[in-house]
């Protein structure tokens, strides 16, 4: 075994070439999976309530965005938004933006179907009680119903996020600098330690996305606690 390698070139699996080129690496997918996290939510959120409205032209767009979107591979909607921007916007995309975009486009029809399936979950008498308070259906949707789902969504999102996580990698496909495609720029360079880089960013992906997990759970337990206080 020659972990020497992994550990000569450690530096640039965590950052690239960073700071005296582009970042990249672990640090990259990092970025990619908290932007596309931060993104997808509240582009799944917005179109989970859509989908709920009663008003059809509303409720429209929303499954349509929900059904293309989720009956398509993410690595064509990476494609797509790689090869099609630069004919839609007139001039290219970044590699990292173009995968971004697609990584929030993608993971957000699911997280709108998480959305959806979590507030369809409550009691209805839920709705007529906050009604019955003096409260509009859009306001008991915002300050009472939304609350309690968002609470029973934490598992379904942290298992939308850990999956978005490891679909970093894809991003390799179009040149991004993450931390597959750098790891495979280092055993190119070497071709001495396949085993051991390889099962070092295996390694590296799973403390990320255990330190998701387990931040979520922290989270749950939290908002557990407070409930039963309130």
């Amino acid at each position: 075994m020659q972990w020497d390698v992994v550990w000569n070139n450690m530096n640039y699996l965590l950052v690239g070439s960073y700071p005296d080129g582009p970042l990249g690496g672990m640090a990259m997918s990092i970025l990619l999976a908290i932007g596309g996290i931060f993104g997808a939510f509240w582009l799944g959120l917005a179109f989970g309530l859509m989908r709920l409205s009663e008003k059809w032209w509303v409720r429209a767009p929303a499954i349509v965005y929900v059904e293309v979107i989720r009956g398509i591979p993410l690595l064509m909607l990476i494609f797509w938004f790689y090869f099609l921007a630069p004919i839609a916007l007139g001039h290219t995309l970044p590699e990292a933006e173009s995968a971004l975009i697609a990584f929030i486009v993608f993971t957000g029809a699911y997280i709108a179907e998480i959305v959806r399936a979590g507030v369809l979950a409550l009691p209805a008498g839920q709705m007529e009680a906050a009604r019955g308070t003096g409260l509009s259906k859009t306001q008991a949707m915002l300050f009472v119903i939304l609350p309690q789902a968002l609470r029973n969504m934490i598992p379904s999102f942290v298992n939308q996020f850990v999956s978005l996580t490891k679909d970093t990698s894809l991003a390799y496909i179009i040149g991004v600098s993450e931390l597959t495609r750098t790891a495979t720029q280092v055993n190119n360079r070497t071709l001495t330690a396949p085993t051991e880089i390889f099962l070092t960013i295996a390694l590296m992906y799973f403390v990320i996305c255990w330190v998701l997990t387990a931040t979520s759970r922290r989270l749950e337990k939290q908002m557990a606690r407070y409930q039963a206080r309130t």
